[in-house]
């Protein structure tokens, strides 16, 4: 295998970008205060703090004061949705193909599933008919999907949820979706967003839940009062000032970096599908996808199989999220979609990043279609 492997897996987690790194370094050695204090190494650390909320506030569209920081996207979702829903219980809708870190709370609490067309993207008329058959306290939609890519019209469900159900809090897990897409017009109508710092080049463990003016919800964390009594616990400043180093470069890059990934994935995207007899291409037309996102289902290959001789060649990928155990799971996004379970056997999503490079794309246009071939060849 070769010494240094190809990363094609960022929508599990992206490398740490050299701003953020340099960001952080201060406060792993001599600045070091606890943001509740007094004194003034104290007050250094809530200046810096109080400073990363403002660029997080740039990058959702938001108040600087409705930002808690948390550990990452999956206590933000679980915030959002439990939260929400023990300050207004009631009826919870979301997509039937969100992240477990939604799916698993909104099973929890009774909630229910909306639809998805084939491509992924959620059944408006679907949700409508579920807002007015049941009014719900709490809707929740992915800004983008975490293995397709897909793009949802979260403002668009806001307009049906307003519609139909004026009192329901709105939740957008935007974790896939911010360093690819401007956030603020397409969250407007949201209540409640969750981001995470490791999606976007910034350390993993941190992410943030805005909660916008008036919002319903109850704490999760009960402790010292940080976070607006949020989200009790001692803030990790320097995870917290890499994540806003890191959505800085976003600010910055994103609209370069959005097109220079973009013709890498397409060409990578057409140079699969002509070298794999019957590879299928998921997901919405790409145009209506992350820049960066790559689906392919491989008929007559498992995944499994695939990944780990795609790993022994020194290409790093996924079939879809990444989980616990590293183990892989049957996709609840492919089956919503309606894809043949022979078909999501074969699933295989490559992922790329602010770091990808042509050089990734050329490996993997040699290992992919040459690992396909003899897991082919040896289930003929």
């Amino acid at each position: 295998m070769p010494d240094q492997p190809v990363y094609l897996d960022h929508a599990a987690t992206t490398p740490l970008r050299p701003a953020a790194r340099a960001a952080m370094l201060p406060w792993l050695g001599e600045r070091f205060g606890n943001p509740s204090g007094a004194h003034r190494v104290a007050r250094a650390a809530r200046q810096a703090i109080d400073e990363a909320r403002d660029v997080v506030a740039e990058v959702v569209g938001c108040r600087p004061g409705d930002v808690v920081f948390t550990s990452g996207g999956t206590e933000a979702d679980n915030l959002a949705v439990l939260g929400a829903h023990e300050a207004r219980p009631g009826p919870v809708l979301c997509s039937a193909v969100e992240h477990e870190a939604v799916l698993r709370p909104v099973h929890a609490v009774g909630g229910r599933t909306v639809p998805v067309d084939r491509h992924g993207v959620v059944d408006l008329d679907a949700l409508a008919a579920l807002v007015r058959d049941a009014p719900p306290t709490l809707v929740s939609v992915m800004v983008a999907n975490n293995e397709t890519g897909a793009l949802q019209p979260v403002d668009e469900v806001a307009e049906v949820v307003r519609r139909w159900a004026p009192e329901a809090t709105v939740h957008a897990d935007a974790v896939q979706a911010t360093a690819w897409v401007p956030l603020p017009e397409r969250l407007a109508g949201v209540d409640l967003v969750s981001i995470s710092s490791h999606k976007v080049g910034g350390p993993q463990g941190v992410g943030a839940l805005v909660v916008r003016p008036g919002t319903p919800l109850r704490p999760r964390a009960l402790g010292g009062g940080q976070e607006r009594e949020l989200r009790s616990g001692t803030h990790d400043v320097a995870g917290i000032v890499g994540f806003a180093a890191a959505l800085q470069e976003v600010l910055r890059e994103r609209d370069a970096t959005a097109a220079r990934v973009r013709a890498l994935r397409d060409r990578l995207a057409d140079g699969l599908l002509a070298r794999i007899p019957g590879a299928v291409e998921t997901g919405p037309p790409r145009e209506e996808r992350l820049p960066g996102t790559l689906h392919l289902c491989v008929p007559g290959v498992e995944s499994e199989a695939l990944l780990f001789l795609l790993d022994e060649d020194g290409v790093c990928a996924s079939a879809a999220s990444a989980c616990a155990s590293g183990a892989q799971q049957a996709s609840h996004v492919l089956a919503a979609m309606g894809v043949p379970a022979e078909l999501a056997r074969g699933a295989l999503r490559l992922s790329l990043g602010w770091s990808s490079s042509a050089a990734d794309v050329d490996r993997a246009l040699a290992s992919v279609p040459a690992a396909a071939a003899r897991l082919r060849e040896v289930a003929a």
